[in-house]
């Protein structure tokens, strides 16, 4: 990059954080939504490319995993394997900028679209994990949680060659193991009724809670705008919430590089990395 280039970018980017700024100078309850984009600084992939096309095949679907042995079987090796990295994971600029602007009171409510728990981590109280979190697992027969860190243990123990493979990171503690055989994997039960244990998140073709859409509409009723970060808005059960704040009269600022589902609802768009545009608010 020539130096005129490198220059003309960081002019672009301080003007962006200016008109960040005013807009959140000039709303004093924001409603936050956040989504995969917050996270990839903190080593954790995304699932969407510029154009809001998947960069790799869709997530397994809830049908898929409660109706089919195999589907189980592979979700959870490639778990076992993604994990390891996956659970090491920390805050970065944008979850510490974000947990900063809360603390100032400034932000009605955090919904986050992502499930690890980074906001909590980086010192956000006011947080509504839509789509769940993967710090846990649920047995979906007697509904009874409990911590992934013990499952891995037991998913470990139970299979350690898989233990000890290395493979590339997917989103959301997942991992690529194309071309190994599953068949074998050993999926523990729930130790207290022997049910289907599932993450404690929300798969694709599964609905969200109803108490955390209600959470989340009532939050977004007090607001007086929207500021989305790293979100594309592809999925509806984020997207419904900006389209709502349209309908109701809302500004809304979004941080996200490429297109997403709501680019003409934004009063405000910066197609900047996440981290260093919300770099302001630190």
């Amino acid at each position: 990059m020539s130096s005129s280039a490198g220059l003309v970018d960081a002019t672009a980017l301080e003007q962006d954080r200016q008109r960040l700024h005013d807009f959140i100078e000039s709303h004093r309850r924001l409603f936050v939504l956040t989504g995969a984009g917050v996270s990839t600084d903190s080593g954790i992939p995304d699932y969407r490319d510029k154009d809001g096309g998947w960069k790799r095949p869709q997530p397994v679907t809830f049908q898929a995993f409660m109706g089919e042995l195999r589907t189980r079987q592979r979700y959870w090796a490639r778990s076992l394997v993604g994990w390891r990295r996956f659970s090491l994971a920390r805050p970065n600029a944008a979850h510490l900028a974000l947990a900063k602007l809360e603390a100032a009171g400034r932000v009605e409510v955090l919904l986050t679209q992502n499930v690890d728990r980074l906001h909590q981590a980086a010192g956000s109280q006011h947080v509504i994990d839509l789509h769940g979190r993967l710090d846990q697992v649920r047995c979906m027969d007697c509904g009874r949680l409990m911590p992934r860190q013990d499952f891995q243990r037991e998913l470990e123990h139970r299979n350690p060659a898989w233990a000890a493979l290395e493979a590339t990171d997917a989103p959301d503690g997942d991992a690529d193991l194309d071309g190994h055989d599953f068949s074998l994997f050993v999926i523990p039960p729930c130790p207290v009724c022997g049910g289907i244990l599932k993450p404690d998140v929300v798969f694709f073709g599964e609905g969200v809670p109803r108490e955390r859409v209600e959470a989340a509409t009532r939050s977004l009723a007090a607001a007086d705008a929207v500021l989305v970060a790293g979100s594309s808005l592809m999925v509806f059960s984020g997207f419904r919430f900006v389209n709502a704040a349209a309908k109701a009269g809302k500004p809304i600022a979004a941080v996200n590089r490429g297109r997403t589902r709501a680019d003409g609802l934004f009063s405000l768009k910066i197609e900047q990395p996440v981290a260093e545009a919300l770099a302001l608010l630190g």
